[in-house]
């Protein structure tokens, strides 16, 4: 649904509302014999399902009770079942209970299940462009990226391109700026990157790539083992809030802070046929429980952030900043895949395009507001 017209109804049905309420005496009933296509739409609209349940499928890519992303769904699915009075309920799978973790986009494109909560650059095998939609390095932060999304037609291109793999995505929260690391060794230089095994995802593993360092993707469950084994010589997760609980600083207690993931979406991602025979009134409602999803999951990623971070200080953790040879190796990294991915795929070259003009407007702000106020604060 075209949030839009959703939200422009909403509007509509309030002041009539109002209206109805201030004019109770002077009541006067529509004539829908001269509007009968505005009978239809409300015979559409309201209470269509009354005393009917529907129950929707719902995997995800992460362990049941997961903090913040997990438990963000969960409280997804019961804000929904609230809202439509236990007419619509969301089942939820987490991880390898239905689907394996990094599955659940096939799963539903096939319609095996009916959504799934996950990350877009997780399929960028399926498309270079997919990467795009979780964030670029060096790119949004989570309230820029939220802006290219809802106003900036982001998430129309999105939904454009998920189609044509039978899908509809809704933005299902952002994990705030993440951190660029855990490090078993220190990184004193570029040379220090090179031939690192590194677990990191998305165009920020292109990147790092590009810096000699070798990318792997390996699902949440796999990174502790794979980090103390020696298995993989770094990895970047998220931030303090979920990073302490993986007990990452056990055996790589080098902690550096990011630049390749400055605001990461996640997806709430439907199969488009479920979501096309879902009534009106449900679409609307998910729409809404998604929307408070993504802005709650944003804020508490912040939260949690800021009291982990104490935590990991007491714990002799080591926080650092890449030096700047390796920065700047970023940079330079960034404009080469970029170039080379647009070469190669139209869709990746479209979707960055209006990426980058947003980007610039948005730099510009930031820069001039800020920028000067965390500088000044």
């Amino acid at each position: 649904m075209d949030r839009r017209t959703f939200l422009t109804t909403a509007t509509t049905t309030s002041a009539a509302l109002a209206l109805n309420g201030c004019n109770e005496g002077n009541h006067q009933a529509i004539d829908y014999s001269k509007h009968p296509s505005a009978k239809n739409d409300e015979a559409k609209r309201i209470n269509v399902n009354k005393n009917k349940k529907t129950i929707i499928k719902l995997a995800t890519s992460w362990p049941a009770d997961f903090p913040i992303m997990g438990t963000g769904v969960e409280k997804f699915a019961q804000r929904v079942k609230e809202i439509s009075g236990g007419g619509l309920e969301i089942k939820i799978y987490p991880k390898n209970v239905l689907v394996p973790a990094l599955a659940v986009f096939d799963a539903a494109s096939s319609g095996q299940i009916d959504a799934f909560h996950s990350g877009p650059y997780y399929w960028k095998g399926k498309n270079p462009a997919f990467s795009l939609f979780s964030g670029v390095p060096f790119g949004f932060t989570a309230e820029e990226i939220n802006s290219w999304m809802l106003f900036g037609g982001g998430l129309e291109i999105w939904r454009e391109q998920y189609a044509k793999y039978n899908l509809h995505p809704f933005l299902g929260g952002n994990t705030n700026i993440q951190m660029g690391g855990w490090f078993r060794k220190p990184i004193k230089s570029l040379e220090d990157m090179k031939g690192l095994k590194m677990r990191i995802p998305g165009l920020g593993g292109e990147v790092f790539s590009k810096m000699g360092v070798n990318p792997i993707l390996l699902p949440a469950g796999e990174i502790y083992t794979s980090l103390e084994r020696g298995v993989i010589d770094a990895t970047e997760w998220v931030g303090p809030a979920l990073d302490i609980k993986m007990g990452f600083y056990k055996v790589a207690p080098y902690y550096y802070a990011g630049w390749h993931e400055p605001g990461s979406i996640l997806e709430l991602t439907f199969n488009k046929y479920s979501w096309s025979k879902m009534a009106f009134e449900h679409q609307s409602m998910i729409e809404v429980a998604s929307s408070e999803m993504n802005a709650n999951m944003t804020s508490e990623f912040h939260y949690e952030n800021i009291h982990a971070l104490k935590k990991l200080k007491s714990l002799n953790v080591e926080l650092l900043q890449f030096p700047q040879d390796v920065t700047d190796a970023g940079k330079k990294a960034l404009k080469e895949v970029i170039e080379e991915l647009s070469g190669k795929n139209r869709d990746f070259e479209n979707v960055y395009a209006s990426i980058a003009k947003h980007l610039e407007l948005s730099r510009q702000w930031s820069d001039n507001s800020l920028k000067y106020f965390l500088n000044a604060r």
